[in-house]
């Protein structure tokens, strides 16, 4: 125990100087370069130049939703693939995120989607209804499982997109969080994203003791008197809070929560605590790094983070149905 912990806990604090690391640079780079010594200016001895605007304005609330964002699909992975003990599942692939996607337009199409809370309540609603929806077909098979999620996903993401089409005015100022996407974020309102991203870590957090029974097999949990029903509500509870946080204030972005917990789970073996510890540092990481990415790949504009996200993760998809399709499917 010892031993791990010697391990372990450097690895952790490795992985906070990398979300430090990438925070910076995610204020500092984009299409004006501010150096490193004028965001630290910027934050700490605000002068109202232009670049300082640029960073207090601009970059620091992207770069602070950006954290939610990444550490809410992190965690939200973790708890889904241990509640599923599927390594192919994440919010994402599982429709989830495609779910709290379409309730959301149906909110805007509506006219109840014009305040932060309404949107954020709408994406809960939407990312549990997909979620009972799916685990009542594919609860049978982690193949099915999968299955499920893909085909759901699908036709909801179809149903939105059509919706956008027939009515382009009413989504025009939704456009940037259609594709997934943190550009377009910098004037949310941070207190509600913050408040909510903390609560729900914590709660994940204080969920990954009776997790760790439950990842035992059912058998084994019921003998060590964990209660298996109470586990999955609270589970699948915060699944949905966290992907609809995310989905609410970055639109639907897909493979965060299934990359990070992989790379975690290197890092811990099988100790779900510490794999939470470090998916809900390194899923920011991820997050900011494609952001930053997605700044720079174009010179003619900003591309989707979703997009940088899915061109990264399809490798991923790819390993891991090779490395764990005969043993999971």
């Amino acid at each position: 125990m010892k031993t791990d912990l010697s391990r372990r806990a450097p690895l952790l604090l490795v992985s906070a100087a990398l979300l430090v690391v990438a925070a910076g640079a995610s204020m500092a780079v984009g299409a004006r370069a501010v150096s490193v010594v004028e965001v630290w200016r910027a934050l700490t001895d605000f002068a109202g130049t232009a670049d300082h605007l640029v960073v207090r304005d601009i970059r620091l609330p992207r770069t602070i939703l950006g954290v939610c964002v990444g550490a809410a699909l992190g965690a939200a992975g973790v708890l889904i693939q241990t509640l599923t003990r599927n390594p192919l599942a994440e919010p994402g692939i599982l429709g989830v995120t495609a779910g709290a996607g379409f309730a959301i337009n149906l909110g805007v199409l509506a006219g109840v989607a014009g305040s932060q809370a309404g949107q954020l309540g709408l994406a809960v609603a939407g990312a549990a209804l997909a979620a009972v929806v799916v685990y009542a077909v594919g609860r049978v098979s982690p193949l099915r499982l999968v299955l499920a999620g893909v085909a759901l996903g699908w036709v909801l993401m179809g149903i939105s997109l059509g919706l956008r089409l027939t009515f382009p005015d009413v989504f025009d100022r939704f456009r940037f969080w259609s594709v997934g996407a943190l550009a377009g974020t910098e004037q949310t309102p941070l207190l509600l994203p913050v408040l909510v991203t903390v609560v729900a870590l914590v709660a994940a957090m204080a969920a990954t003791g009776p997790l760790n029974a439950l990842a035992l097999g059912e058998d084994v949990a019921h003998a060590l008197g964990a209660h298996v029903t109470r586990i999955r509500i609270t589970v699948l509870v915060l699944v949905t809070v966290l992907t609809g946080l995310a989905t609410a204030v970055a639109g639907p972005i897909a493979f965060v929560g299934l990359m990070v917990p992989h790379l975690a789970r290197r890092l811990a073996v099988d100790s779900i605590p510490w794999i939470m510890a470090y998916s809900m540092l390194l899923g920011p990481v991820l997050l900011l790094v494609a952001d930053i990415g997605s700044r720079i790949l174009l010179p003619t504009g900003e591309v989707p983070v979703s997009i940088v996200t899915a061109f990264l993760g399809g490798p991923v998809l790819i390993w891991a149905v090779r490395r764990y399709g005969a043993a999971a499917l």
